[in-house]
């Protein structure tokens, strides 16, 4: 947080990350005292999270707490606090109360030490930051490793936050019974899924001695990415989401480079400290880390405590927080198969042909083929339209929550079969009308040029059909589009199509029958919603020779059926329902969630 100083709102690291990401100038809204929001948020917050330097001006940080009303204002500039914790191996007790658990009050000398807060109510989404300085607290023993804290502390500044990222859980309090796993790095395994699993954490910095900041961190699970775990060392790295953009964090880290982080279980009360130095990595040095992130920090750990049931609180998951975005990936990891380049290929979109209101084929030309992965059918390419669609920053936008993070990168599966040359200068995608890239490519003006960024191809939803083998293909919708890119090399006589369609789709299933004659002899089509059986599309179907059902597909509709693999190309709910129906089976499906 920012100092106390009238004259100099923000400190100089502040100031840096401010202007390094072109933060307009705006007055800092911390209160200089524990404002009244900041009392009334304080004793309805069932968690404390604490941050404090330890001997070696190391960063650490702890939650305290587990059910509301055990901290609270004791004027509007002390607040008192009393909280059972993990007595044995809490890093911030240890650095603030020391190793004794015998009642003794401790008493800091001179201004005392500083102490980092963050009031918050995940079930509601509220928090507020504080920072002050111990005046004195004492703990008693109560349990086995366990114990009872109380502590004051003079609160020197307070700053609600905002709810963008908190994940709701209800909070419950629960006796700790703590045991040391490992202090050592690299870490053991369990350590690491509870970092992979987090879906938050809260985090300490400090402007050397002068200034302290606790925060949370949150998106979700898996949105903190580890980077190594081995004898080279334990690194992580996360991405920085939009915020309010006062970057107090970040600008303690700008001054002094070192952070403490907690990582809680709120299902089995572990939990893992962490403390060390940290980088902060912004636009292409980020985004080369990190897929699609324009801003994010790196942490070398330094030092590591896992602690099993070292939480005094447990939590049920709630909602999600709606302004998470998906999960961003390292560039290593090749998450979905993308093959990246030193330079941007775009696409240009040269020919749109809209079938129903809502599903339209789209086909684009690469502008410079030779420099991209020559895609297969079955992949999918990944576009950005981040260009096109990209209406600059804004702090909350309840209308469209997941566009603050929307990174505006899409993929397709490529629907156009193999090219008859070797080119592979041009693909099409058969898509429907369900975000604001979709809505894009239906409703553009083809007079102007759209030239969209490929970020790669990937996947491998390839169907395979061996000699004398029956395979059948299950779709929904416009999940027909991985069969349309591999039919040509498919023998019919021993293929099957199961089809479920919207009866606002049909134009779909007859274009596709068109293009794709002796596709309809092989296809029992599902025909979802109100059929006119009078219309020109059902009349046209019917004299095709697909065998027709007015309904949705139904365990009954695979009796009788020999394929021996079976493609699956569906939505989730769908796609459980005949993975249970084919229990057994050999059945080759992607999560592309039509």
């Amino acid at each position: 947080m920012a100092s106390g100083e009238a004259e100099m709102p923000w400190h100089a690291g502040e100031e840096a990350v401010q202007r390094m990401l072109h933060v307009p100038r705006l007055d800092n809204p911390t209160s200089l005292f524990l404002s009244p929001y900041a009392a009334n948020l304080l004793v309805r917050s069932p968690l404390l999270a604490l941050g404090a330097l330890d001997s070696k001006s190391r960063p650490w940080t702890t939650i305290w707490g587990g059910k509301a009303g055990f901290s609270r204002a004791v004027s509007n500039t002390v607040i008192g606090l009393q909280s059972t914790v993990d007595r044995s191996f809490d890093p911030v007790l240890e650095t603030l109360l020391g190793t004794k658990a015998d009642g003794e009050v401790v008493r800091d000398r001179g201004p005392g030490r500083m102490v980092g807060g963050l009031a918050i109510d995940l079930e509601t989404r509220r928090r507020v930051k504080l920072y002050g300085r111990m005046v004195a607290g004492s703990l008693v023993a109560t349990e086995r490793g366990a114990g009872e804290v109380q502590m004051a502390v003079k609160i020197e500044q307070s700053l609600g936050n905002c709810p963008k990222y908190l994940n709701k859980k209800h909070v419950i309090p629960h006796i700790p019974q703590p045991k040391l796993v490992s202090k050592e790095l690299p870490l053991p395994q369990q350590a690491i899924d509870l970092i992979a699993k987090a879906d938050l954490f809260f985090i300490s910095s400090s402007n050397h001695d002068r200034d302290m900041d606790t925060n949370h961190r949150g998106g979700p699970p898996g949105f903190v990415r580890i980077l190594s775990n081995d004898e080279s060392g334990l690194v992580i790295v996360y991405p920085e989401y939009s915020g309010n953009r006062l970057y107090q964090t970040l600008g303690n880290l700008n001054t002094t480079p070192l952070a403490g982080l907690v990582f809680p279980d709120f299902d089995t009360g572990d939990v893992l400290y962490i403390t060390g130095t940290t980088e902060i990595l912004a636009g292409e040095k980020a985004a080369n880390l990190i897929a699609h992130t324009n801003l994010a920090v790196k942490i070398r750990v330094e030092a590591a405590r896992f602690v099993s049931e070292g939480l005094p609180f447990r939590g049920v998951t709630g909602e999600f927080s709606p302004y998470n975005p998906p999960v961003r990936y390292l560039s290593t990891e090749e998450r979905l198969g993308i093959t990246s380049t030193e330079k941007m290929i775009y696409a240009k979109l040269i020919n749109r042909k809209i079938l129903t209101p809502d599903i339209g084929c789209f086909r684009f030309r690469i502008a410079d083929p030779q420099k991209t992965s020559k895609w297969r059918p079955g992949q999918y390419v990944a576009l950005s339209f981040k260009n096109e669609l990209d209406i600059g920053y804004s702090h909350m936008r309840d209308d469209d929550p997941k566009s603050l993070n929307d990174d505006f990168s899409r993929t397709f599966t490529v629907s156009s079969p193999k090219p008859t040359t070797d080119t592979y200068d041009e693909f099409e995608i058969t898509v429907r009308k369900v975000g604001p890239a979709t809505e894009h490519l239906f409703q553009h003006n083809l007079r102007d040029p759209l030239d969209v960024p490929i970020l790669g191809f990937g996947g491998e939803f390839f169907i395979k059909q061996d000699s004398r083998e029956h395979i059948a293909f299950i779709a929904g919708g416009v999940g027909i589009t991985p069969l349309l890119a591999q039919i040509e090399g498919l023998d019919m006589t021993r293929f099957q199509l199961l089809w479920m369609a919207r009866s606002s789709d049909l134009a779909l299933v007859l274009d596709t029958f068109t293009k794709y004659p002796g596709l309809a002899k092989a296809t029992r089509l599902f025909v979802t919603g109100r059929v006119h059986t009078t219309s020109e599309s059902w009349q046209r179907l019917e004299a095709s020779e697909a065998k027709l059902t007015n309904g949705r597909i139904t365990s009954d509709d695979f009796a009788g059926l020999i394929p021996t693999r079976w493609y699956l190309c569906t939505g989730p709910t769908l796609r459980n329902s005949i993975l249970k129906w084919l229990e057994g089976k050999t059945v080759v499906y992607e999560d592309f969630n039509y």
